[in-house]
């Protein structure tokens, strides 16, 4: 079992900042790419960024510029930074990771969620 415990969201004002945080702990073999996701009251879940284990990053469109993901191997953590916040950001934000585990005498890879945390930007 592998789970992902955020921290880090609340309230926050208009143009104002906050940094999330998402630890893995578990029996993983290894932990791929690492992310947030976010999913706004009657909205479709979204991409916010992912990074892989390489530190690749991947962004969603409207992030432009404005968050930067960051990732510490050694800690099993990913991190979101995001500034220049406005109230349309305002959502759950979900760690997202893929995961490597022993199954059956082999691997298996496996899509692992947080429980979210609430971003709320007001004006």
């Amino acid at each position: 079992q592998v789970q992902l415990v955020e921290s880090g969201g609340g309230l926050v004002q208009f143009g104002g900042s906050l940094r999330l945080s998402c630890a893995a702990s578990g029996s993983a073999v290894s932990i791929n790419a690492m992310g947030w996701y976010r999913q706004a009251p009657g909205k479709q879940r979204e991409l916010v960024a992912t990074l892989t284990s390489g530190g690749s990053p991947n962004y969603g469109d409207f992030v432009k510029g404005r968050f930067t993901i960051s990732r510490d191997n050694a800690k099993n953590t990913v991190y979101l930074q995001m500034n220049s916040l406005k109230p349309e950001d305002t959502a759950v934000y979900y760690c997202n990771a893929r995961v490597i585990t022993r199954f059956e005498g082999g691997f298996r890879s496996l899509e692992v969620w947080g429980q979210g945390t609430l971003v709320t930007v007001s004006l």
